[in-house]
């Protein structure tokens, strides 16, 4: 089960993906995806390491944990400083959490300088990021609502119209309503329903969960 964290809000990559690049014939693949752990991010940097067991380089980087605690650039060879750590700028740049990014390189027999690997290995980064997409994790409190089917109607009609997500809906001899606040603004939610119900209403703040938006 996905970790709660202690903020209300960050930013990651969507999921897995992988794209490729060539600079003056040397092939960049980049692979992306999310781990929640060090040891999630190292299993999967092994994973791609061993599926490009032939390639001259698998450079990579990592960001995880709540206070970006576990941050690791590993070179794999190249000259030091000029790809592990390009890489993790870019995650930092794109300030995200949870991200682990190998990028394998192909030689192919052109050399491409200090700066060049730099830009190289930054932009594969960049564009494996890209690719994949980068989602914003909003944290909302989910909070039942035991109400009678006379309220329904309204209450339905008015939690869509202010874009309040309904979580979950049991339909027994009354209507169990999970719907979702953003933490800190769960007052206003049941207030809202205290009122729709003229307080004929059970209500129980609930547990956590993440929403995900994916980011333009």
């Amino acid at each position: 089960m996905r970790k709660i964290y202690n903020i209300d809000q960050y930013k990651t990559v969507q999921g897995y993906g992988d794209s490729e690049m060539e600079i003056n014939r040397s092939r960049f693949i980049s692979y992306v995806n999310r781990a929640v752990t060090e040891a999630e991010a190292q299993e999967f940097i092994a994973t791609i390491k061993k599926k490009h067991w032939d390639a001259t380089h698998n450079c990579s980087a990592y960001i995880c944990g709540e206070q970006d605690e576990h941050q690791k650039a590993n070179d794999d060879g190249e000259p030091s400083g000029t790809a592990g750590k390009p890489i993790l700028e870019v995650i930092k740049k794109n300030d995200l959490k949870d991200t682990v990014i190998v990028v394998t390189r192909y030689f192919g027999g052109i050399k491409l300088g200090a700066g060049g690997l730099i830009r190289a290995y930054g932009k594969s980064a960049s564009i494996g990021i890209k690719t994949v997409g980068i989602i914003e994790r909003s944290l909302f409190r989910k909070i039942s609502f035991l109400i009678d089917y006379t309220y329904w109607g309204k209450i339905e009609k008015n939690l869509r119209d202010q874009r309040y997500r309904i979580h979950e809906t049991t339909y027994a001899d009354k209507i169990n309503l999970v719907v979702l606040a953003k933490v800190g603004e769960e007052e206003i939610l049941e207030e809202k329903m205290i009122d729709y119900t003229s307080g004929q209403i059970n209500i129980e703040r609930k547990g956590f969960i993440y929403v995900d938006e994916k980011l333009e």
